[in-house]
């Protein structure tokens, strides 16, 4: 009791005035960088160029700007340069400091606060030059502007010098080149754990910025390879040409996406959609150029006018049979691609993130914009527009089998499910949080896993074969599919409209396949599936990757787990190849033994596990719709064009 006396007592004599830092210019970005760009890994370092590239972008929704240039320099630097009005130089009133000054140095200082600098814009908070100066080891700025050359640098964020004019020109806009702060031994107070950007995470992003900016071009070059390498982005179309960049690798009904565009006071949108072979909803939804993918107010607009609009015609013209089942909303958005572009000056988002748009005029704008524009396409198509019918009558039907077939889905009880075909063998924990279920490949290595897991969190379910591939088949065939049943069962948070985070039984979901062509097959079944019908489980970072090793090495009785050739090779020169280590290739999980199984790929303190990710949506579309899907041409090219990537294949 003394010693918690004593203890309080030092705490509260330790929180004073004393203890109450006050972080000045730009020090709190660096000491707490996670708050302004969400990670110092590779994902926040492509964060700092888009934040260059979002200011540009700003000024051509201004009007202003018509050309982007995004430079990968060898030094590993990165130049972004465009032909705005460029940074204002002039004296700022309250700060006494040339305004471009106070926008690189200044959290919160900006044009786009109020004022007329800016009607609409991405950044909201007016933080990005400035953060990615604060993480910049070095940062340089040139302004062109009324016939002049300024420039100015700085480092991590201070001023090396004043704005100072170096010459004269005779265009306007603005160049920012930046080197990110990497850490290192030599310089442990850096930011970053790497300072190398992934020309092909900053092509995907700049595309799409393209995209949602019909008429803008921006380039990008990688002066960092032997060879430069660069590409123009540049799409009169817009958004149309997005929707049939989604759909480049399946199957489309109509020559081109249906468009629409309204102008309402300072807010704009624009919609554009087609039907494809597929049996999935692609739509995706920006605000001012910032994708939501948790959709918002924007989203629910273009649903409920779509519904109406089509439901509207459907009943004008008598077009669904007294026996058919009404349409719904998914019936009408089953094979869709779509994008959803809004641009408003003063966007409310939901979260931190911008991940939602919860601006509610939005949702009437963009309702009143397909009901109108919808309906009137629809009755100057009607060819058209009775195909489409049909086709939503078609998922109609077919979301009525899916719906009988979901019944028999529905969680069974812990004691039913001990019986299912799949051959679940559960846990006995019943907190979702401690528990994991592995979905083996085959009855060998379900029976070793089985064996050698740990009963009291770890369940087991092997599969027979090769599950549907459901980027083919349409939903009441997937719940036919045994296996897609079993697993839905044994998780127990239902499945598609019914699906439910709380009613997950396991929050580690493994799949855990051979290490050879057909296991990756097997897992790539599975992450479709996921995507496609359970894709919340992705979201949630519900779903794992196991990964098994490829080699057992023996050395003067010395067992080694090795899990990729690399790690052979390394492992064969630290040990010495003149001891003849003795090499086991495991072709299978089934191989190993159910106490080799737990040591290497299930033991929670030795295990390797990689969780799945989606990064970046459209990529993740586009990449499953050209593996999974029903178009072959596009696959035989990929797979002729990466080729040469593959070595030593297992088959």
């Amino acid at each position: 009791m003394e010693d918690n006396q004593e203890l309080e007592s030092v705490v509260h004599e330790k929180y004073d005035e004393n203890q109450i830092q006050v972080l000045e210019g730009l020090e709190a970005v660096r000491k707490r960088p996670g708050m302004y760009i969400g990670s110092t890994d590779v994902r926040g370092l492509h964060h700092l160029v888009y934040e260059i590239v979002d200011n540009a972008i700003d000024e051509a929704l201004a009007g202003y700007c018509k050309n982007i240039h995004v430079t990968l320099c060898a030094d590993g630097s990165c130049e972004v340069q465009d032909d705005g009005r460029g940074f204002p130089v002039g004296i700022h009133p309250k700060m006494q400091r040339p305004a471009v000054e106070v926008c690189l140095t200044i959290l919160h200082a900006g044009g786009k606060f109020g004022g007329d600098g800016y009607k609409v814009s991405g950044g909201l908070h007016g933080v990005g030059a400035s953060v990615v100066n604060a993480l910049s080891s070095k940062l340089e700025v040139w302004v062109y502007q009324d016939g002049k050359i300024h420039h100015q640098s700085y480092h991590r964020g201070k001023i090396d010098g004043d704005l100072a004019v170096i010459g004269e020109t005779d265009r306007t806009g603005t160049t920012i080149r930046f080197w990110p702060d990497v850490k290192s031994e030599s310089d442990p107070d850096g930011i970053f754990e790497t300072g190398e950007f992934q020309y092909e995470v900053l092509q995907t992003r700049i595309r799409e910025m393209a995209f949602l900016n019909k008429g803008i071009r921006i380039v990008l070059t990688d002066e960092r390879a032997d060879e430069k390498q660069e590409q123009v982005f540049h799409y009169e179309g817009g958004i149309r040409e997005f929707v049939k960049f989604l759909d480049k690798n399946r199957k489309v009904d109509f020559d081109e996406p249906i468009y629409m565009e309204c102008v309402r006071g300072t807010s704009m949108a624009e919609v554009a959609f087609e039907y494809n072979d597929s049996y999935t909803e692609n739509v995706y939804c920006f605000a001012n150029n910032i994708h939501t993918p948790e959709g918002g107010t924007h989203l629910q607009g273009f649903r409920s006018g779509l519904t109406r609009a089509i439901v509207d015609y459907s009943k004008k013209y008598k077009l669904v049979k007294d026996n058919e089942p009404p349409l719904q909303g998914d019936d009408i958005r089953e094979g869709m691609s779509a994008i959803i572009s809004v641009k408003l000056a003063e966007p409310q988002f939901e979260g931190q993130t911008k991940s939602k748009l919860g601006s509610s005029e939005m949702r009437g704008i963009v309702n009143d914009l397909v009901v109108d524009k919808l309906g009137q396409f629809l009755e100057e198509n009607p060819q058209i527009a009775r195909r489409i019918i049909d086709r939503c009558c078609g998922a109609a039907r077919a979301r009525e089998a899916a719906r009988k077939a979901r019944e028999i889905t529905r969680r069974k009880s812990v004691l039913e499910s001990a019986s299912l075909p799949g051959k679940l063998a559960d846990c006995s924990d019943k907190d979702p949080s401690k528990c994991e279920i592995f979905i083996v490949e085959g009855d060998s290595a379900g029976g070793s896993a089985k064996m050698g897991r740990d009963r009291h969190y770890q369940a087991i379910l092997p599969l027979r074969g090769k599950i549907l591939n459901v980027e083919k088949t349409r939903q009441d065939k997937v719940l036919g599919n045994q296996e897609i049943k079993n697993m839905i069962t044994a998780f127990g948070c239902g499945f598609g409209e019914d699906f439910s985070e709380e009613k997950l039984r396991y929050h580690r979901i493994v799949c855990m396949t051979d290490a050879d062509v057909d296991g990756s097959h097997i897992r790539i079944l599975l992450l479709t599936f996921f995507l496609r019908y359970m894709r919340p489980l992705i979201e949630k970072g519900y779903v794992y990757a196991a990964m098994p090793p490829l080699y057992k090495v023996t050395v003067s009785k010395e067992i080694h787990y090795v899990y990729d050739d690399p790690e052979l090779e390394n492992l064969l020169d630290r040990v010495g190849r003149d001891k003849k280590p003795e090499i086991q290739r495991y072709k299978g999980l089934g191989e190993m033994n159910a106490e080799q199984l737990w040591e290497t790929t299930m033991d929670p303190s030795r295990r390797s596990m990689m969780r799945i990710e989606i990064q970046d949506a459209i990529a993740a579309d586009e990449m499953f719709s050209l593996l999974m899907g029903e178009e072959v041409e596009p696959r035989k090219e990929f797979i002729a064009k990466n080729a040469t990537m593959v070595k030593d294949l297992d088959i």
